[in-house]
Order: structure tokens, then C-alpha cells, then sequence
């Protein structure tokens, strides 16, 4: 069968129309690739720089609350004994020796327990330090000063290491997440028990924090525009590929679980 010209050059145009479409094809495939390779680029830039963002007003609040706390126990406990040895010191009468030995040893006993305070004032304003340690160590001695109110029943549940399984700017805004859980419960909650349980399981820290307290209505308190710690809660457990849940009952009390994974 002989092929005429005119099926030659409908050939030999439509092979050159292929030619010339196939690579403005390839060309348009390798821009819109490059495009969105430098978006997901861009993407992770800003990713990054939220995240370093929210590292550093993390360590900021870390650092304010630190002060806070300085400052209540320089004005309620080390101020009380500096006040109470003063009086004492007011109080002696040289011309009472046995009375005399019985203040100075309470005046010593008073210096003494100022001097420890003020050495436990020093290790919790290098709270940076003390996270870098370790997360069980950083909230066990952030516990410690929540108990001395004696306002609260505290139950501290924890394994004995959990190894150097996050790094330090995750275990700051894992910190701060218990702290910010904490100051609410204190500030609302007008609980009497507290109950922390820290775990390591299935390559995930798992925090949760429980209170006896009135418990609230989640529905009713997002829709009040109220809910901006619980929102900020969720968004630092995001951060960390992680999440927050958080369960509440009027009158009952409170649960959130932060579960975030390790490196």
C-alpha cells in the first residue's frame, strides 16, 4: 500500500508539532516543580522561624515566671525570717544570760534556714540550667515550691530517667506546658489535690496533670473567647508534633495529657 504525500506531511507535521510540545511540557513540569520545591522551601523557612518565635517567648515566660516565684518567696518566707530575726535580736536582754543563749540559738537557726533559702533561690533562678538536667528534675523542684503553700495535695508519678530522649528547646516548652497548667489550676480551679504523672512509652512522653477542682464547661468557655491558655495548650503541643487533650466536669475537676514524641 503506497502512502501518498499529503499522509507524509500530516506525518511529519504532527511529529513536529509533538517535538516541539514535548519539551514545553518538560519545561513547564521543571518550573512548576522548582516553584514548588522553593514554596515547601519558604514553608519550612517560616516554619522554622515560628517555631524559634515561640522558643524564645516560651523561654521568656519560663524566665518571668521564675521572678514571679523569686519574688513571692523573697516577700513571704525569706522576709519573714529576716523580720522574725530582727525582733529577736530587738528582744534580748543581756541581763538574762539563759535567755540570751535560747535567742541566739534561734537567731542562728533562723540565719541558717534564710542562708538554705536563699541557696534554693540561686538554683531556681538558673531554671535554664536545671531543664537542661533533666524534665523530671525541672518539675520535681518546681513542685517543691508549690508545696511549701500547703494549700494543696500533691501526687508526683514518675519513672526513675527518662534518658536524654528530647532535646533542650523541646523539654523548655514541655516545661512551660506543665507550668501553664499549673498557674491555671492554682488561679481557677480552687482544687486541693494534684495529681502529675510523667511516662515514657512507645517512643512518646506522655504528661498528664489531674485536679479535684469546680471543672468548667469547655463548650460555653470557648465560646466566651475564654479559652486562650487551653488554645495556647494545644497549639505549643503542635509545635512538638504532639498533643494535648483535655477533659473537664463541672464540679469534678480537670485532666489534660500532653503526649509529644521523642527524638
Amino acid at each position: 500500500m503506497q502512502v501518498s504525500s499529503k499522509e507524509i506531511i500530516s506525518l511529519i507535521t504532527l511529529t513536529s508539532i509533538i517535538f516541539l510540545i514535548a519539551p514545553l511540557f518538560l519545561i513547564r513540569y521543571v518550573l512548576l516543580y522548582n516553584k514548588k520545591k522553593r514554596r515547601h522551601k519558604e514553608e519550612k523557612l517560616l516554619m522554622q522561624e515560628v517555631y524559634e518565635t515561640e522558643l524564645l517567648k516560651t523561654r521568656m515566660e519560663v524566665q518571668e515566671q521564675t521572678l514571679k516565684t523569686v519574688a513571692y518567696d523573697l516577700h513571704d518566707n525569706i522576709g519573714q525570717l529576716l523580720s522574725l530575726t530582727s525582733v529577736t535580736l530587738s528582744t534580748i536582754d543581756v541581763n538574762d544570760p539563759r535567755s540570751v543563749t535560747e535567742k541566739i540559738d534561734f537567731i542562728t537557726d533562723l540565719t541558717l534556714r534564710s542562708i538554705s533559702e536563699v541557696k534554693a533561690l540561686s538554683k531556681l533562678l538558673h531554671s535554664e540550667e536545671l531543664i537542661k538536667m533533666g524534665l523530671i528534675e525541672a518539675i520535681a523542684f518546681e513542685l517543691s515550691w508549690l508545696q511549701r503553700s500547703d494549700q494543696f495535695a500533691i501526687t508526683f508519678n514518675r519513672p526513675n530517667d527518662l534518658g536524654t530522649t528530647l532535646k533542650n528547646d523541646q523539654r523548655t516548652i514541655v516545661f512551660r506546658l506543665f507550668q501553664e497548667i499549673i498557674n491555671n489550676i492554682i488561679q481557677h480551679a480552687k482544687a486541693t489535690e494534684i495529681v502529675i504523672n510523667l511516662a515514657q512509652a512507645d517512643h512518646h512522653i506522655h504528661l498528664e496533670i489531674s485536679d479535684n477542682g469546680v471543672g468548667f464547661d469547655m463548650d460555653e468557655l470557648y465560646n466566651l473567647k475564654k479559652g486562650m491558655g487551653l488554645s495556647n495548650i494545644k497549639k505549643r503541643a503542635e509545635m512538638l508534633n504532639g498533643i494535648a487533650t483535655i477533659n473537664s466536669i463541672m464540679g469534678k475537676g480537670t485532666s489534660i495529657k500532653v503526649i509529644v514524641p521523642t527524638n
